[in-house]
C-alpha cells in the first residue's frame, strides 16, 4: 500500500468498485466477493482497496488523508 503520513488534510476519494472490473488473477482470490471499495488520491491514483467502506475511511484518515465518498 502506497498510502503516507507525509500528505496531511489531502483529499483522498473512496469509491466502490466492482470485483468483476478488476483483472482475472485478483478476481480468482477473490472468489465470493462482488464489491470491494478503493481509495484515490486527487490525481486518481489507487492507494488501497479494502473489503469495507469503514475500513476505507479509517485507513485513509490514519494516513492523514480527508476521505470524501464517490458515488
Amino acid at each position: 500500500m502506497d498510502i503516507t503520513k507525509d500528505n496531511t488534510s489531502k483529499p483522498a476519494y473512496v469509491k466502490e468498485v466492482a470485483v468483476a472490473d478488476l483483472p482475472t488473477e485478483m478476481q480468482e482470490e477473490l472468489s465470493g466477493v462482488e464489491t470491494l471499495f478503493g481509495i484515490y488520491d486527487d490525481k486518481g491514483t489507487q492507494l488501497a482497496l479494502v473489503n469495507d467502506q469503514r475500513l476505507a475511511f479509517s485507513l485513509a484518515r490514519e494516513n492523514d488523508y480527508q476521505p470524501y465518498s464517490l458515488n
